[in-house]
């Protein structure tokens, strides 16, 4: 019969304009930002609109989403800085589109290289978002954000000022990979503490003798 598709169609329309109303009532005024009501309307449960009003209300991003990276810092107990970036380059030389330019601080005494990195360029517009320099980095100072609201009229580039974050921000966004990572790494230090301890008693015996 002509026009019975049209009617049908809207039908689910006419459907879920009623049920919305239904589902605000029930959820008296909480439907709308809250966490509580953002799940809500993001799951198989939602009888009426389902959008999200963004930029008001967001939809929670999961653990592994991943975007720009970041470089990790360690605060110390005086406030100062500690970061992580060695500037040993894994990072700049496993990245697909080479959108990483890094270069090494040098000591002004000695005219040596050390290893900190005096300047860390990503451009974010190149960023592919892979997370192969997260993966790749061996000392867990690069990370992948979850700050996805990085619009601009120009090229978004970040320097080294840009791109430091706290550990406590990376603990934050990610508490089960950053309780792992935390793990492995202990694990590490007690058994290359075992090591040296095992190195200094077998010194003691041999001078003992």
């Amino acid at each position: 019969m002509y026009g019975l598709g049209i009617l049908k169609g809207l039908s689910v329309t006419l459907k879920r304009f009623i049920n919305t109303y239904v589902d605000d009532f029930e959820w008296r005024g909480k439907r709308y930002y809250t966490d509580e009501g953002i799940a809500h309307r993001s799951s198989k449960d939602a009888k009426g609109i389902f959008t999200i009003q963004y930029p008001e209300e967001k939809m929670p991003v999961p653990e592994e989403f991943r975007y720009v990276p970041f470089l990790v810092y360690d605060e110390g107990e005086n406030g100062e800085i500690n970061n992580r970036c060695t500037a040993c380059g894994i990072c700049a030389k496993v990245c697909p589109p080479q959108c990483i330019w890094i270069e090494r601080a040098v000591d002004k005494k000695t005219g040596r290289p050390v290893q900190n990195p005096a300047a860390f360029t990503i451009d974010a517009d190149i960023c592919m978002n892979c997370g192969l320099c997260a993966e790749f980095c061996p000392f867990d100072s690069i990370k992948m954000d979850h700050d996805y609201e990085i619009a601009s009229y120009g090229r978004t580039v970040y320097h080294l000022e840009d791109l430091m974050k706290p550990a406590s921000y990376y603990d934050e966004i990610r508490p089960i990979n950053s309780a792992k990572e935390s793990e492995i790494r202990r694990i590490a230090e007690e058994a290359k503490a075992a090591k040296k301890a095992a190195r200094e008693a077998k010194k003691a015996a041999q001078a003992a003798k």
